[in-house]
C-alpha cells in the first residue's frame, strides 16, 4: 500500500473510533458523560504522551550510548535521521538478549532508538541498517503522537462504559427526559464497546507498522534487508516465546517485530501485523526498485 494509502487508512481507522465514541455516548444520554469521558482521556493520555518514553526505556533496563560507546550504532542512526531530515535521535541499547527494536519519544526533536544486545548480535550491518530504517521512520511520521490519539480515543470508550455501569449501578441518567440505557443494552455497551476500540487501535497500530516498513525500505534502499531482518528476529520469537514475551512486557506494541507467537493469538488483535506478509510486501517494493 502507498504512503497516501496507509494515511487515509489510518484517518478512517480514527475516524472510525471517534464515531464509536459519539454513538456511545448518544446511547448513553446527553454530552455529560462524553465530556467527562474526554476530561480524565485527556489528562491519561497527555500524561502517557510525555512521559511514555522514559517508562519504555526503564522497563528494558535501556543505557544511553554515543559515538564512543557503540561507533557502529551511532553512525548508522545519525546517517539515516539525516537522510530523512530529522534531528538525531537518542541511542539506547538495552541488555536483553531476545533480539528487537522500538522507537519512542513524543516527536522528532525528543525521539529516542533503542535496540537489544540481542539484536546487535544476530544481525549483520545491512539487516541492522533496514531495523533501524524502520525505527526512525517511525519518529518522521509521527507514529507515536497517532498511536497515543487512538490510546486516547479508545480510552475513552473504556471510561464511558464504566460511566454507564456505574450510571445503571446507582440509578444515574444522561438527562430528565431520557431513560438512559436498560440492562442490556450496558451489558453489550460493556462487550462490544471495548472489543471495537481494541480491534480499531490494533488495525491502527499495523498499518503504521506497514507504512513504517515502507518509508524505512525506501530510505534504505534495501527492503530486502528488512525483510531478512524480520525473518530472523521472527524465528527467534518462535524458538522462545516466553523470554521473548517476557522481556517485551509492557512496550511489545512498540517493537519491530510482535514477540510474541503470532499463532498463538488471535491476528485481529494483533498489533503487528503477519510477519510473513510483511516480508512479502518488501520483496514486492524490491522487485519493483529494480524494475
Amino acid at each position: 500500500m502507498s504512503r497516501l494509502g496507509n494515511g487515509l487508512k489510518t484517518a478512517l481507522l480514527l475516524g472510525g473510533l471517534s464515531a464509536l465514541i459519539l454513538l456511545i455516548g448518544q446511547a448513553l444520554g446527553g454530552t455529560t458523560g462524553l465530556l467527562i469521558a474526554g476530561v480524565v482521556a485527556l489528562g491519561m493520555n497527555g500524561v502517557s504522551y510525555f512521559y511514555s518514553d522514559r517508562l519504555a526505556l526503564r522497563a528494558m533496563r535501556a543505557q544511553e550510548v554515543g559515538p564512543q560507546q557503540a561507533p557502529r550504532l551511532y553512525a548508522m542512526v545519525a546517517e539515516l535521521a539525516s537522510s530523512q531530515g530529522l534531528p538525531m535521535p537518542r541511542v539506547y541499547i538495552s541488555p536483553l538478549a531476545p533480539p528487537n527494536a522500538f522507537a519512542t519519544g513524543r516527536n522528532p526533536s525528543h525521539a529516542s532508538v533503542c535496540v537489544t544486545t540481542g539484536l546487535l548480535e544476530m544481525l549483520n550491518e545491512r539487516e541492522l541498517r533496514g531495523v533501524l530504517g524502520h525505527e526512525i521512520s517511525h519518529v518522521g511520521n509521527r507514529d507515536i503522537l497517532i498511536a497515543s490519539v487512538a490510546a486516547g480515543l479508545a480510552s475513552m470508550v473504556m471510561i464511558l462504559v464504566n460511566l454507564a455501569q456505574l450510571g445503571a449501578l446507582f440509578g444515574f441518567h444522561g438527562s430528565e427526559d431520557d431513560s438512559g440505557p436498560g440492562f442490556l443494552e450496558i451489558v453489550l455497551l460493556a462487550l462490544l464497546g471495548p472489543l471495537a476500540a481494541g480491534l480499531i487501535q490494533a488495525a491502527i497500530s499495523r498499518s503504521r507498522e506497514y507504512a513504517a516498513d515502507a518509508s524505512g525500505a525506501r530510505t534504505t534502499g534495501d527492503p530486502l534487508a528488512l525483510a531478512a531482518a524480520l525473518a530472523k528476529i521472527e524465528r527467534a520469537a518462535y524458538a522462545r516465546p516466553l523470554e521473548a514475551a517476557a522481556s517485551a512486557g509492557p512496550v511489545s506494541s512498540l517493537m519491530i517485530a510482535n514477540p510474541f507467537s503470532g499463532r498463538a493469538m488471535m491476528r485481529m488483535f494483533s498489533t503487528h501485523p503477519d510477519t510473513a506478509q510483511r516480508i512479502a510486501r518488501l520483496q514486492n517494493m524490491a522487485q519493483a526498485m529494480n524494475a
